[in-house]
């Protein structure tokens, strides 16, 4: 390693974490791999590691450091919610900029993460938590019939989230997580239940510097309903002069200086009430559906760099992006594709692919399974098989593009 350039440690650089490594690169650094697991995610797409000047696996937190310290770091990031506990704990061990371990758990904690931001008096859900499905179905009992929502306390992507109408498919929803694993390799041993928020739903994406924030992207839900479960269906750009995205990012503020996040990305999930903005969740980390070209081209600027920016330039990122808000440069949306197929995918067809891409409002296309993985029926974001990033200055275009890529991706997976 040259000495001239800060080399920095990214922890679980899975899914969009993997574009932090190009940005802190981008900036002139050396970005070393610290993976918090013995073996890789699989339910996660996995960083080249390749890439990195080295790829290590953590170990005791004090073994861990002792390593780290050898190498010099600069920081100590996460790259994907996994990462932010250890991040935290080895960038306060090391002495480095750091978030803190105090408020990790309610970093990734559901349950602790809203009690948290009830005891700073920021409006939130009322909730209850518990290994027993039949002490979840007598709190919903208890909520006057009103809706409730139960969930996994650490998941993402809407994974084994449903909305129950009465005690019994309360319990049953209680029974389907208990027991099950997340997208990031967890035993669901308890289960959440939450009162329903009802209204408009929106993605609030930030980065913070020292207390010092740019508020990266405001994106609207725009879900179907498919069984007991709101799937996303499109994350739909929010004109930043809407009033509702002032009165957002102020409440998302709050939520960020109760929960401890001072620097770094930061993906929110806001539900706009009746009664004004109630957090859903918040992680400490990039929104997953981030595409670095797609949200430059559209907001002006990418989460991926202005976090790169706030750790390792603070002054850079003060003069640029503090206390601003991202642009509209054209309407746009990320697309999830849903499926009813089942199978075992055999091959991605090739020219269905290329003719997807090239419409005029297709930025970027991920597609999930591949020959040998199973394709399911989307029952939430992890099981939609196709993400398309879409922008086009004519609203009619990107519609009618949409439609288009609804039907081809029908013809995308052949099926053993």
């Amino acid at each position: 390693m040259r000495a001239e350039h800060p080399l920095v440690v990214l922890v679980d650089a899975y899914g969009t974490g993997r574009h932090l490594r190009a940005a802190f690169a981008g900036l002139g650094a050396n970005v070393v791999h610290l993976s918090s697991t013995p073996e890789p995610l699989k339910s996660l797409k996995a960083p080249d590691l390749s890439s990195y000047a080295a790829a290590l696996v953590a170990a005791a937190p004090v073994e861990t450091a002792r390593r780290l310290a050898e190498l010099r770091p600069a920081l100590v990031v996460a790259g994907q919610e996994p990462g932010v506990p250890l991040a935290d704990l080895m960038s306060e061990m090391l002495g480095l900029p750091t978030n803190g371990s105090a408020l990790s758990a309610a970093r990734r904690d559901k349950y602790l993460m809203i009690e948290a931001v009830r005891k700073a008096g920021v409006r939130c859900a009322r909730q209850f938590r518990s290994d027993d499905p039949a002490a979840v179905a007598a709190w919903a009992k208890e909520q006057d019939g009103r809706p409730v929502v139960v969930k996994p306390l650490a998941a993402s992507g809407a994974q084994g989230v449903s909305i129950c109408t009465g005690p019994d498919q309360v319990r049953d929803a209680a029974r389907a997580i208990l027991g099950s694993v997340t997208m990031y390799g967890e035993t669901n041993t308890e289960v959440l239940a939450q009162s329903y928020l009802a209204g408009t739903e929106y993605i609030v994406d930030t980065v913070s510097c020292r207390g010092q924030r740019y508020n990266a992207g405001v994106w609207r839900y725009d879900k179907r309903r498919r069984g007991a479960r709101n799937v996303s269906h499109r994350d739909v750009l929010v004109p930043p002069d809407d009033p509702v995205v002032a009165e957002l990012t102020t409440y998302t503020h709050d939520v960020l200086d109760a929960l401890g996040i001072e620097s770094g990305a930061a993906h929110a999930e806001v539900m706009m009430t009746p009664d004004g903005p109630a957090l859903v969740e918040i992680g400490a980390r990039m929104n997953g559906a981030m595409h670095p070209e797609f949200d430059a081209g559209c907001c002006g600027a990418d989460q991926a760099r202005a976090s790169a920016l706030a750790w390792l330039r603070p002054a850079e990122f003060a003069q640029e992006f503090a206390g601003r808000t991202y642009s509209r440069l054209r309407e746009a949306f990320v697309y999830h594709v849903a499926t009813d197929s089942a199978g075992l995918v055999e091959s991605v067809d090739a020219s269905v692919l290329a003719e997807i891409d090239a419409l005029d409002s297709v930025r970027a296309v991920t597609v999930k399974p591949g020959p040998g993985d199973r394709l399911r029926p989307t029952v939430d974001l992890p099981s939609s098989p196709l993400t398309v990033h879409m922008a086009h200055a004519d609203a009619a275009a990107l519609a009618r593009d949409q439609a288009r890529v609804l039907a081809l991706s029908k013809g995308l997976f052949h099926l053993a």
